[in-house]
């Protein structure tokens, strides 16, 4: 099948169709991801060259030899589909491939009293973010990317703007992080104040925000939350700016609480969102509650800590406890 794309500026356009449909920066290295694996695997081969049939031993590859889980396959699936109809407009009916069979391990959830160990050995921005994770359940991505106008003091509300798959939700912001959270908006003042002293361009706008309102980038509501102390490259627009905090520090400063506090197991982000939904559900929150809560669009995908809190308890007494 012939095309006009040229294999050196098809990444290019995939990048473009990804930031047309206002995806996720996250999303956008990942479909790449799979894009470049996907041509590799078929020794760089144009994907216009080929179609259902060379995506459906990708897919086999990845679950038949790497054994990847079902979702990081669906994942691979959505962004070779994507690439195909959104950039080389291309229909890919019929694809089959062996499904990965890997199963689904329960979530790592930390005691109360373990969490309570935790926060107490971090401090300042590190604890305020730990708190959110695991008072408010968001992900850190929806932590670090909270904006001045998403936090609401005066009827201690939180609100999460275009989480994963674009929705709106709010949730009650905990007492225990107000005081850290006014020392950190006064931070942020400062560093807003320094950047229109130094004309410095305005924050990263939603796409739809950066056509309509170009200048909401400079005023004081859609400034970070957690802003980064220094200014950098914007990755898509080549502007430099200032970005939020990044990921990878908070992950390190917990690994570091993890250690202090002699906790047993792994310690991530994502655990305290899952402590966070185990706890609510242990002391009593229906189901339903805790599905908003965390911003999922299936129950299915909250029933997981049904079966956790199950585990916890455990459904039967041992008869050794009997004796």
């Amino acid at each position: 099948m012939k095309s006009d794309h040229r294999p050196q500026k098809l990444e290019t356009q995939l990048r473009e169709a990804i930031r047309r449909k206002q995806f996720s920066l996250g999303t956008e290295k990942t479909y790449v991801g799979w894009y470049k694996q996907y041509v590799r695997f078929h020794q760089l081969r144009h994907p216009a060259e080929m179609g259902a049939e060379d995506i459906s031993r990708f897919l086999t590859h990845l679950a038949a030899n790497r054994h990847v889980a079902a979702a990081t396959q669906n994942q691979a699936l959505n962004a070779l589909v994507f690439l195909y109809r959104e950039v080389l407009k291309i229909d890919v009916p019929g694809i089959q491939a062996l499904r990965s069979k890997r199963p689904k391990r329960l979530p790592t959830v930390l005691s109360p009293d373990e969490v309570k160990c935790l926060l107490g050995e971090m401090s300042g921005v590190w604890q305020l973010q730990a708190q959110l994770l695991y008072g408010c359940g968001l992900r850190i991505s929806e932590c670090l990317r909270l904006r001045i106008k998403d936090v609401d003091l005066g009827h201690r509300i939180i609100w999460i703007r275009s989480g994963k798959g674009g929705k709106d939700r709010s949730v009650p912001m905990p007492k225990t992080c107000e005081a850290l959270l006014h020392r950190q908006l006064e931070y942020s003042r400062g560093k807003y104040e320094e950047d229109r002293q130094h004309d410095q361009p305005g924050v990263e706008l939603p796409h739809a925000m950066e056509r309509k309102s170009p200048g909401a980038g400079k005023s004081w509501p859609w400034f970070w939350v957690f802003p980064a102390a220094d200014s950098s490259i914007d990755l898509r627009s080549g502007i430099r700016r200032r970005h939020h905090l990044h990921e990878k520090s908070l992950g390190r400063k917990l690994g570091v609480a993890r250690e202090k506090a002699q906790i047993p197991k792994r310690v991530t982000a994502h655990t305290l969102r899952h402590s966070y939904a185990t706890h609510l559900l242990l002391g009593g929150a229906d189901l339903r509650s805790i599905q908003q809560a965390l911003g999922h669009t299936n129950v299915k995908t909250t029933e997981v800590y049904t079966h956790v809190v199950e585990a916890i308890r455990g459904p039967l007494d041992s008869p050794l406890d009997g004796l």
